[in-house]
């Protein structure tokens, strides 16, 4: 074995060592199964398919096609709606996909969240100055002239009043809704009057509900009035990290289609279909009890760090309706440290987690990188198999950390010992053939 194999393998088995003893509590990641893992590794991975399944650029994808069918299907089964294109190969894709039908192709216009307020960085325009991000309330991304929606601070959403005087005035060709600090359902059923009135068509990014949309919780946004939605697979859905669209209007899907391929990209991430297919007969059968388990924990986890002296926002509508909490971390800026200063502490403490930008954060001068909040995510530590109770243990840990100052030296090993109990993956079938079993009744 070269030197160079051995140090790849050591660094790669080190990882492991280090997330299996850790709390992941990112909230745009997740765990896949053992089925997943095995559909992601196979001969798939090695070959090209461009095109739409029956209509290929290359030879050989007679089992390609059955396979991204079967998971086309399995997407329109679980989202009840009549398209769904598995070819993007991720969250910002799908996007570029709605930016690509909806918008023209010179002067395009789009209204969207600013990332300061819970904005994903492929809806709005940023530039940099002297190291610092400097956003404004317009500009343009990807060729689109863009307007940001108006946000309710207090509520951690979007105004739909004051956001209703920007749309009429702007007048886009897309509302897009979705974001990555996305507590509460997005009001698109009470823009889609005026989204009709100003000609504009209603995109919704999913990718962080996506799993929770599927299994009936949060919001419906097409039957709400979005005209498709583009997903990340691999959040709330826990499949391979790819993407998609859905839409349920026949009239539209041409359009979608043609966005994606040959527009945007060639061949897509053939093993990543397969896998997305295994992960979606996952949450056809599991997905109902898994994401109401999510929900519940997040909303666990946001109490017991409330009670434990933490600042969690929106408490007045019971903290989230997602797999989110976001913390207001600005009074520990004199004595522990801003969002980048806690990450580092908890990461010390193998407590995996990500500061974010809070929508006043700007205003009181703090920078991207160390921001006045944290947002954690429930989605992986349930698909643990932890519950409620432990939602209790792991805010204790982020008070002896945080509150308590506590050496994270002293509290990580407590971590690896809570860990032990919560290292298979849930919510799954036990065994890869059980799950193509499923898959051969579609």
């Amino acid at each position: 074995m070269s030197k160079k194999l051995a140090e790849i393998r050591s660094i790669l088995e080190e990882h492991h060592a280090m997330i299996s003893k850790a709390i992941p509590l990112i909230a745009s990641e997740n765990i896949t199964s053992p089925a997943v893992d095995e559909a992601c590794i196979c001969d798939f991975s090695h070959r090209y398919a461009e095109g739409w399944p029956g209509s290929r650029v290359y030879a050989g994808c007679k089992y390609i096609d059955k396979i991204e069918v079967l998971c086309q299907d399995l997407m329109k089964e679980y989202f009840q709606c009549n398209f769904a294109d598995v070819r993007p190969v991720s969250g910002v894709m799908a996007n570029l996909v709605l930016y690509n039908a909806f918008t023209s192709r010179n002067n395009g216009k789009m209204c969207a969240m600013p990332i300061p307020k819970g904005g994903h960085i492929s809806h709005a325009p940023f530039q940099a100055s002297s190291g610092r991000l400097i956003y404004g309330t317009a500009g343009t991304v990807r060729g689109l002239e863009v307007k940001y929606l108006a946000f309710d601070e207090e509520n951690m959403n979007i105004d739909p009043d004051g956001s209703i005087k920007i749309i009429r005035e702007f007048k886009p060709e897309l509302i897009l809704f979705g974001a990555s600090v996305f507590l509460f359902p997005h009001p698109v059923k009470e823009l889609r009057e005026v989204a009709n009135e100003v000609g504009a068509s209603i995109g919704y990014d999913g990718a962080h509900v996506a799993g929770l949309i599927g299994s009936g919780y949060f919001q419906d946004p097409l039957r709400e009035g979005a005209d498709a939605l583009s997903l990340s697979c691999h959040k709330t859905l826990p499949g391979p990290q790819t993407g998609a669209v859905i839409a349920d209007r026949e009239d539209l899907i041409e359009d979608l289609k043609n966005a994606a391929f040959p527009a945007l990209f060639s061949n897509h991430h053939l093993h990543n279909v397969a896998g997305l297919a295994v992960a979606l007969t996952e949450m056809l059968e599991f997905g109902k009890d898994y994401h109401k388990n999510v929900i519940e924990n997040a909303k666990a986890f946001a109490q017991a760090l409330h009670e434990r002296g933490f600042k969690v926002l929106c408490e007045h509508l019971g903290f989230t309706e997602s797999h989110q909490v976001v913390v207001d971390i600005a009074e520990f800026g004199k004595t522990v440290g801003l969002g980048g200063d806690i990450e580092r502490i908890l990461e010390e403490a193998n407590i995996i987690i990500n500061r974010n930008l809070l929508p006043w954060d700007i205003r009181e001068g703090r920078h991207y990188m160390n921001p006045g909040g944290l947002r954690l995510g429930t989605s992986e530590v349930t698909r643990l198999g932890m519950g409620k109770s432990e939602m209790g243990d792991i805010a204790e840990f982020f008070k002896k950390l945080i509150i308590d100052k506590q050496s994270p030296a002293k509290v990580k090993p407590e971590v690896a010992e809570f860990r032990k109990e919560f290292n298979e993956v849930k919510y799954c079938f036990q065994t890869p053939n059980k799950a193509y079993e499923y898959l051969k009744l579609f």
